[in-house]
This record gives structure tokens, C-alpha cells and sequence, in this order.
């Protein structure tokens, strides 16, 4: 467990969740928003986050909309370990 990564996850409420909320299956932005009850651009911003931290990717890249996300191997790590 890389625990820097953890900390700084755990540190956040958005995080935690979105994280968690992509886990099970890749998801587009709008129903993360309705899911976890966040403002989507707060979902977006943070979806921006976990992807610089190598956390989590876009894996419709070239979609305009309906995006879907879904968590790196290293973010399946770390939710992992969430659920410990």
C-alpha cells in the first residue's frame, strides 16, 4: 500500500467516494453526480485529480460526452485497500 496515496484519498470525502463509486464498473461523470449527490463539475474536478495522481482514467478519451471513467491498476490497489 502506497501510503501517501491513501492519506491524500482518505483526506477527501469526493475522492473517497468517486474512487470507490468507479471501482465496480466505469461511469460517466453526470451518473457519478447523481450517484454520490456532488455538483458535477465538483465530480469533474476531482475526476481530474485522480487522474494527475494516475488513479483513475478516462477510457473514452475521444467521446465529447458520456465519458466513461474507471479506476488505473493502481487505483483498483488503493480501493483495495479502502475496503479493508
Amino acid at each position: 500500500m502506497d501510503v501517501e496515496e491513501y492519506a491524500w484519498v482518505k483526506a477527501s470525502d469526493y475522492r473517497e467516494s468517486i474512487l470507490l463509486a468507479i471501482s465496480g464498473k466505469p461511469k460517466p461523470p453526470k451518473e457519478l453526480a447523481e450517484q454520490t449527490g456532488y455538483y458535477l463539475s465538483h465530480v469533474s474536478n476531482t475526476l481530474s485529480d485522480l487522474e494527475e495522481r494516475g488513479l483513475a482514467e478516462c477510457i473514452t478519451p475521444d467521446r465529447r460526452k458520456g465519458r466513461l471513467w474507471s479506476t488505473t491498476e493502481k487505483g483498483s490497489e488503493l480501493v483495495e485497500d479502502l475496503q479493508r
